[in-house]
């Protein structure tokens, strides 16, 4: 017999024992083969031959290659994904541990000329092969490097693109103005993977970055030029701006040795400092590469690079559902988890400061060692965590009004709340023609982090509509919701993300259910319900702007469709019932849908596995049906 009860307590009984010494969760964060393609090609550029992790990350890109010879970014992506595909190709050649004469080679080969060749791929991808010398810089670069002399504030400033952007940004620009590339004996030659035939001289035709850079720079390009031109201004100025990009990295490296604890902006960080003239045994660079081994974890394919750890936020929502699920907060489990939490407050500002300069810090961030760079949701989630604790520890109350004073301050002026950083919306930088720019360079509201802090607000905070701040911020989700009812989640897959963050936070703040934009989520929930009871979207939502069935239920997804039923329905509704029952029969499934990426990262590039997310969600959402409708068995 199904019985909501009793999956309660095995899901506690298991947590319980996942929990680290130190009060934290730490599960894997998967995010496809990218970074582990990019640690290869690191390690043997800088001659390390560290054998054992290069064969285990080789094995582990080898056993997700497809059929066809594709490797992809989502289980249900059709075919394969070029970049993905070109970036493991790569790797495995760059590992030495197979040939280009090896039949899955031949296959992956195969696969990249079919779908247009390298100069098909995306920016990243053309970016690392150019930095190995597979790829041709082109003449400018996107953003001309004497951006980031402009203050903070001027109509056009490197401060215009989100902190995780800038990270990236600031290696990209020093290493493509020296046009810098690392190539050795070992590098694999990357010439049959152009479709156009070799022009003289062995160079090959570049067309689409050359396109790609005429557009993408529409005015960037002629600042650079005119900049150049200028005879007055000192020939020293080109260099005066790459010591400062490289002081913005330098000043943005945390405690384990990578930038911003992101292993992206880490290896790129890496190569602007050797395009610098550092070392390869500098102390930066070897604290670098450090950090990155840290970041390895098993997996059932073999070790794997998390793009980042998400310590953080996977101690803070367990903690926080735990609780919920009517686990004694005075338990040595919590206690512990929360003490662990409350060391990871941040106390000294960051860059979210430079539009936010009253504020205090306050907030937390994503990852173990995310010292300067404070979220939205994970800071709502630490505050969940702590909040019974905080009732009756006077520190514990301190920290928690100073994490709701800088939430507070963190609202857009729009209404909605950002991710990181308040106001960093700039539209100039949203429509440069630049890979990305529309979805990853800027940080503006979004329904999934406006939700969630409605959600907060209403349940822990006190808050109501009657509140300016809570006022603003559901006109803003009304603004922003679908003609079909949902809502988009930028951090999350992706419409039923957003919808359970949306319907969820009105409700807590006293939206009524019967409000017009409260019954059409409903209706769009209903209408996506699969026939086992689930709900699951695809990864393919993300890239299209438009909701994709997934052809199947996920544990993640399944969850936030009830738990935002359960918020508007004072009983129990048969698509509720429906819905815990799927979560019931699939506890303790191991199969392709409770490992599928639930979690954004970029848009149509890196989707993250939650290992933690088969069992927050269905906690929470089996908790919450329990609490407020006393049943046991649906």
């Amino acid at each position: 017999m199904l019985d909501v009860h009793a999956e309660i307590s095995r899901m506690q009984a298991v947590l319980v024992q996942k929990q680290t010494m130190d009060g934290s969760w730490r599960f894997c964060l998967e995010c496809g083969t990218v970074t582990d393609a990019y640690m290869i090609i690191l390690l043997r550029s800088l001659q390390i031959d560290d054998e054992d992790l290069i064969l285990g990350l080789a094995n582990s890109i080898a056993n997700k290659q497809q059929p066809n010879g594709a490797w992809k970014i989502y289980a249900d992506e059709p075919n394969g994904n070029l970049s993905a595909t070109i970036d493991s190709y790569y790797a495995l050649l760059f590992s030495g541990y197979l040939k280009k004469s090896d039949p899955r080679m031949v296959a992956a080969r195969r696969f990249i000329r079919e779908n247009g060749g390298l100069t098909q791929a995306n920016l990243l991808t053309k970016i690392v092969t150019a930095l190995t010398g597979q790829y041709e810089w082109p003449r400018h670069f996107l953003v001309p490097v004497e951006i980031a002399l402009l203050p903070p504030f001027s109509p056009l400033s490197f401060y215009d693109f989100v902190g995780y952007a800038r990270v990236h940004l600031a290696p990209m620009m020093i290493f493509a103005d020296r046009k810098y590339v690392l190539r050795t004996p070992r590098t694999p030659d990357l010439s049959d993977l152009y479709v156009e035939a070799p022009i003289s001289g062995g160079v090959f035709p570049h067309r689409q970055i050359e396109q790609f850079t005429r557009g993408a720079q529409g005015f960037l390009a002629a600042i650079d030029d005119y900049v150049r031109s200028l005879p007055f201004l000192p020939a020293q100025l080109r260099e005066v701006a790459l010591r400062r990009l490289e002081k913005y990295m330098l000043e943005r490296i945390e405690p384990d040795g990578t930038l911003y604890t992101y292993a992206t902006s880490t290896f790129f960080m890496i190569y602007a400092l050797l395009a610098r003239g550092y070392s390869p045994q500098h102390p930066r660079i070897t604290g670098a590469i450090s950090g990155l081994r840290a970041a390895i974890c098993p997996t059932d394919d073999g070790p794997h690079l998390q793009l980042a750890t998400s310590a953080v936020w996977d101690s803070a929502l367990l903690t926080y559902a735990l609780q919920e699920s009517g686990m004694d907060p005075a338990r040595p489990v919590i206690h512990r988890a929360i003490h662990y939490l409350l060391g990871k407050q941040q106390t000294k500002p960051g860059d979210w400061k430079i539009r936010n300069q009253q504020a205090r810090p306050g907030g937390w961030g994503f990852s173990d060692q995310n010292t300067m760079n404070p979220d939205i949701d994970d800071t709502t989630a630490a505050l969940r965590a702590i909040f019974a604790y905080s009732k009756t520890d006077r520190s514990a109350a301190n920290a928690w009004k100073r994490g709701l004073d800088w939430l507070l301050s963190m609202q857009n002026d729009d209404g909605g709340w950002p991710a990181f950083e308040k106001n960093t919306d700039s539209p100039l930088i949203r429509r440069l023609p630049i890979e990305g720019s529309d979805t990853v360079s800027t940080d503006p509201s979004s329904a999934d982090l406006t939700g969630r802090t409605l959600e907060f607000l209403g349940n822990y905070a006190g808050l109501r509509q009657a509140n300016p701040q809570v006022q603003k911020a559901v006109r803003w989700l009304i603004r922003h919701q679908r003609a079909d009812g949902s809502w988009y989640g930028r951090w999350g897959i992706a419409f039923l993300y957003g919808t359970w963050a949306a319907l969820t936070g009105m409700m807590a703040v006293g939206v009524a259910a019967d409000h017009p934009a409260v019954q059409k989520a409903v209706n769009w929930l209903l209408q996506r319900q699969n026939a086992d009871g689930g709900w699951g979207e695809s990864c393919a939502s993300d890239e299209k702007q438009t909701y994709v069935s997934l052809g199947a239920s996920t544990p993640s997804q399944t969850a936030w469709a009830v738990d935002a039923l359960i918020s508007v329905f004072p009983e129990p509704i048969p698509a509720v019932e429906r819905g815990i029952r799927c979560l019931l029969r699939s506890a303790q499934a191991n199969d392709w849908t409770t490992a599928y990426p639930t979690g954004g990262g970029r848009p149509g590039g890196i989707y993250f596995a939650y290992h933690s997310y088969r069992w927050i969600w269905p906690l929470l959402a089996l908790s919450h049906y329990r609490s407020k409708y006393g049943q046991s068995q649906p």
